[in-house]
Order: structure tokens, then sequence, then C-alpha cells
């Protein structure tokens, strides 16, 4: 090995080193949500990989600082990682889709926020089972906003970006703008739960405190959030 090859190694070192307390932080974030059979190693070891491949696709000149561009890549190489598990039923897939369509016929029919009870009755359920199917929904198919076709690089791509057309550039801003506007007319409690999980990074545990609630309590709200928001941009086309 070479001079220049060993100063290579230790910069890239120092640079794992620098960041492995992002990674773990976003590992044990997205582990509160997930099975216990997802391992934290594996999510570590995908984490590092897709902190990897951020420091070679960072580009400064796009705005995003290197931690907001590097946790995007991050948690996407992690939920890339769980997918290829496939450990998802496909009752789960199935019911996640039969409650986004239960809330938007619901809601385009009384022109208001769908109720639990409303939802259940839809289904031909107790609310008691409706809400263990928002529990399996989120423990199972991580809900989140790559179901409303939001990739994991969307925001962090400014409008600015030479490689779109003007085209694709207004629709991006009409879509950011609706699903704005989608997440604004949320249920109250909805919205907070959104808000302290992708905005503050809470855990299910924190938001629980925060509104005096059980963590899987929090787990439903914010799956019934994310379907809620499904059923509204149902219809949104890119």
């Amino acid at each position: 090995m070479t001079g220049a090859d060993t100063y290579r190694r230790i910069q890239q070192d120092d640079f794992a080193a620098k960041y492995a307390p992002l990674v773990k932080r976003i590992a044990h974030h997205l582990l509160a949500r997930l099975p216990a059979s997802v391992q934290l190693e594996d999510m570590l070891q995908a984490g590092m990989l897709g902190l990897l491949e951020a420091q070679s696709n960072f580009d400064e000149t796009k705005g995003a600082s290197f931690e907001t561009f590097a946790g995007i890549r991050i948690r996407g190489a992690m939920i890339d990682e769980i997918r290829r598990g496939d450990w998802v039923p496909r009752s789960v897939h199935k019911n996640s889709r039969a409650i986004a369509k239960a809330i938007q016929e619901i809601e385009q029919r009384t022109g208001r926020d769908a109720r639990d009870t409303e939802v259940a009755a839809a289904l031909g359920v107790e609310v008691e089972e409706y809400r263990q199917m928002l529990m399996d929904v989120s423990n199972g198919h991580m809900v989140d906003f790559e179901g409303l076709g939001v990739t994991e690089d969307y925001f962090s791509q400014g409008l600015s970006d030479s490689s779109m057309t003007p085209l694709e550039r207004i629709q991006k801003e009409d879509f950011r703008n609706s699903l704005a506007g989608a997440i604004a007319s949320l249920p109250e409690r909805e919205k907070l739960v959104l808000a302290l999980y992708y905005d503050e990074e809470l855990n299910l545990k924190e938001i629980g405190e925060v509104l005096e609630v059980s963590e899987s309590r929090v787990s439903q709200i914010n799956s019934q959030a994310m379907l809620r928001l499904q059923s509204r941009l149902k219809d949104w086309k890119k």
C-alpha cells in the first residue's frame, strides 16, 4: 500500500467515524416502527453503504447541506434493505389499500375527515380490529411518504435542478403544493404526530409522552395519517 493509499484510507475512516452517529440515529428511529425480526446490524450496514453513496454523489451546488443529503440516502438504503427482506404478509398490503379506499370514499361522500368508527364500519370490522389493522400496516408495511410516490431524494432535488424540463419543474412544484395542502388539512392530532416524527425526529415513545397516549396508539395515528394522505392524493399524477 502506497503512502497515498494509506492517506485515503485514513480519510475514509475519519469520514465514517464522523457520520456513524447519524447512521445509528436514523437506524434506531426506523427500528422503533419495525418488527423484532429486523436486525439493527443489518440496518447499520445498509446505512453505511448509503453514507458512502452520499459521499460520492453529493453536489454542494444543489443547496442542501451534506448532512441533509446524507440522511436521505442513509434512510433510503435502510428502507431498501428492509423491503428486500420481503417479510410483509399480503394481507397487510391488502388492508392498507382497503383502508385508504374506505377513507377516500367516506370523505368524498361526507366532505369531512373520516372517523375511526366510519372506516371500521366500511371495512365491516369493529373499531378495535380496525386499529389493529393500522398497527399491522405500521409494523409491516413501512407506511411512508414513498407510498405517495415521493422518492427519498424528491425534496432534496431543488426546483432549479438543470436536469429538469420546465414541465417537470411545474409538475413538481404543483405536487409539493398539493402535498403541503393535504398535510395541512389533516386532523390536528395526525398532523402533530407527523410533525413530531418527521420534523422533530422524536421516536414513538417520546411522541406518546407528548400526547399522553401509548406507543401503539401513536403508531396507529401515524398509519392513519399516511393512509389518509394516500387517499387524498390518490388521483394526483406527477
